[in-house]
């Protein structure tokens, strides 16, 4: 039986929506010019992939419910839903949150699904909204999770909660939190980092709920410059369709172009930035030394 479990992204829509028109209206009665801010079509773009994920993940979620029902109906294991093995699982789905989030980011054909988040120039509460519509990268990562004894429905919950966690903390209105809360915790300054562009900041703060996984596995930056955000390369676009194929074309285009196999495989697995190793430059022929004229001495006996 499935558990009953409330839909948190459902009951967080009117909370998302006051909170948006708070920050515009901050916005506006007190300009931060460094602030990247909104921008009419860039915000309504946001939407828009919002929204669109919304459809495409109901489609995706078809397969994925039926392996993860599969692999727990074989499983021997089960975790009850009880008060206190909730919070347990909320943290155990934020660990592997972490390294899906981190994999994402690493690995090409997986980056072409997250990089629709990363892909806005600006960064506030609508740029959250911004979800890719090819999510289906994602379910192999929480496999774990269902082999152990989670209920399918109770990922959905914990994933639904670690989502509507990381709606606020898309803002430059908010400073740096009390340093207890910023050791512990995802924030806003550790996700600023995380969506900017500069070198120092790339592939930085992966966590959901929680930012202790970047201190534990080497991936956490502080805030320190401002940030810029974006992509290296901006695609500058407000088309949500190219906005959520981009990165697939560019793989596309990269696999017409290889000469081979191994270059085939780098251009989907490697990481976002990876290049083929340049062809060795061929060895210069040894020096030729002129015989001298000068005779050599007869060895001693």
């Amino acid at each position: 039986m499935s558990p009953n479990l409330p839909d948190v992204v459902l009951w967080s829509i009117p909370a998302f929506v006051l909170l948006t028109v708070v920050e515009i209206v901050s916005h506006r009665i007190h300009p931060d010019d460094d602030a990247a801010g909104y921008e009419t079509k860039d915000a309504a773009t946001s939407i828009t992939m919002g929204l669109g994920s919304l459809v495409f993940d109901f489609l995706w979620k078809i397969p994925i419910v039926a392996i993860y029902s599969g692999v727990y109906a074989l499983t021997p294991l089960s975790v009850p839903i009880l008060w206190w093995t909730i919070p347990l699982m909320l943290l155990a789905q934020d660990f592997f949150y972490y390294w899906s989030h981190r994999g994402h980011h690493v690995i090409r054909v997986l980056w072409a699904c997250h990089v629709v988040h990363h892909s806005s120039e600006k960064f506030n509460l609508t740029t959250a909204l911004r979800q890719p519509w090819t999510s289906l990268t994602v379910w192999p990562f929480y496999l774990p999770l269902i082999a152990l004894g989670v209920h399918p429905a109770a990922l959905a919950f914990c994933s639904s909660a670690n989502l509507v966690y990381q709606f606020w903390i898309h803002t430059e209105r908010i400073g740096k939190l009390p340093r207890p809360v910023e050791y512990v915790f995802n924030t806003p300054s550790h996700h600023r980092v995380h969506h900017a562009s500069q070198g120092g900041y790339l592939d930085r703060n992966f966590g959901g709920i929680l930012i202790i996984w970047d201190r534990m596995f080497g991936s956490w930056v502080a805030e320190t410059d401002r940030p810029v955000y974006g992509l290296t390369k901006n695609i500058h676009t407000y088309n949500p369709l190219r906005v959520a194929t981009h990165e697939y074309a560019a793989i596309a285009r990269d696999l017409k172009a290889a000469t081979g196999w191994r270059e085939r495989a780098g251009r989907v697995f490697g990481g976002p930035g990876w290049q083929p190793a340049a062809p060795a430059a061929p060895e210069a022929s040894p020096a030729v030394v002129p015989a001298s004229d000068t005779p050599v001495p007869e060895r001693a006996a």
